[in-house]
């Protein structure tokens, strides 16, 4: 329950009230309702009516004769108890109509909450109340990120100052030799390929600041060209996506065969590859669909993380196994594609 606050006119006080969730509220059942109540009138009334005409109906009239006693009698009970089935029929009609009310009534109510509990969000981050738990843990681990680049990007600086020789005159060398040494190689080409499992948990990010294991594989993953371009950019999507209070923990998408992300791996388009847009919040999908038409800097980060994303994991399907494609879809980057990935239309 959520908690509305509310002044007393008798002392002027302001006091706090529960506030009605509607699905979350228990039902309010009746054994008996006025419904069945006037139901059981009518069919007190009716037996009554059909009692006292029998009654009064002359003996002849009842007895009959040549055989057709059985025909009456059956017209007779017909004619007492269909009118009572109907009207308990009608009783019924009325008493599902108004539990479809009272459902309709507590779906409203929720969506109301829901509505007054996002604009109390976004108030509160507007005027700079504390965020929740959830929001503080990924700024902490967008600040220990950013650290560990930046301590990332003077360590190789200081090793390739520490790698390179002392000047010294070299003999004369043949034009090959020399558009050799000229073009160079770089260091990332000569390195061996990132681990999946490396690749895997840099994408998901480290779960807190004392992750290690997760701050270890970022490192490694950021060595290589191709994976630091990619986690880069989804670190600013999801930078931006938090500003409206979207976060990757906070979805729960439909997971998706192996062979449908293969499929996407190997280029395929569409609808045959739908179940990979597994986000269905529609509160974060609104939200994301109304930030890319109207803000142009994110919609260039969310295409361009896309484009990043599409190229990657077209490598990365190639070499790894269905587990390894299971474990990626749960990483907060690949819930970054689907939700930005149904919005762009890349499933339709």
């Amino acid at each position: 329950m959520a908690d509305a606050t509310e002044q007393d006119p008798q002392t002027g006080s302001a006091q706090t009230r529960p506030t009605s969730l509607g699905i979350y509220d228990r039902p309010k059942t009746q054994v008996i309702s006025g419904i069945e109540v006037i139901a059981i009138t009518i069919s007190a009334i009716w037996l009554f009516g059909a009692g006292l005409f029998f009654l009064m109906l002359p003996s002849e009239a009842i007895e009959g004769g040549n055989g057709s006693g059985a025909l009456r009698f059956l017209m007779t009970i017909m004619a007492i108890f269909m009118p009572i089935g109907m009207v308990w029929v009608a009783a019924s009609a009325a008493r599902a109509s108004k539990v479809m009310r009272e459902e309709s009534q507590r779906l409203q109510a929720s969506l109301d909450a829901i509505r007054h509990t996002y604009i109390a969000q976004s108030q509160n981050a507007a005027t700079g109340v504390e965020p929740s738990s959830v929001a503080k843990k990924l700024d902490e681990i967008a600040a220990a990120t950013r650290k560990t680049e930046t301590v990332l990007a003077t360590f190789s600086t200081r090793r390739e100052q520490e790698r390179q020789p002392a000047p010294r005159v070299q003999p004369p060398a043949s034009g090959d030799q020399q558009q050799a040494l000229a073009l160079g190689t770089h260091a990332e080409d000569l390195a061996p390929p990132l681990d999946a499992a490396d690749f895997i948990r840099a994408l998901n990010f480290p779960e807190t600041a004392e992750d290690a294991l997760g701050f270890a594989a970022l490192r490694r993953a950021l060595k290589d060209r191709t994976s630091a371009q990619l986690i880069q950019a989804a670190q600013d999507v999801l930078t931006l996506l938090s500003q409206d209070g979207i976060y990757m923990d906070d979805l729960l998408p439909d997971r998706a065969r192996p062979e449908i992300w293969r499929q996407f791996g190997q280029g395929i388009r569409g609808r045959s590859i739908a179940p990979l847009g597994g986000i269905r919040d529609r509160s974060s999908l609104a939200l994301t669909s109304g930030r890319m038409k109207q803000d142009p800097i994110f919609r260039d980060a969310a295409h361009h993380f896309l484009r990043l994303f599409d190229k990657t994991f077209a490598e990365f399907e190639k070499r790894a196994d269905d587990s390894d494609i299971v474990a990626l879809a749960e990483t907060r980057t690949a819930r970054a594609f689907m939700l930005l990935g149904r919005v762009a239309g890349t499933f339709d």
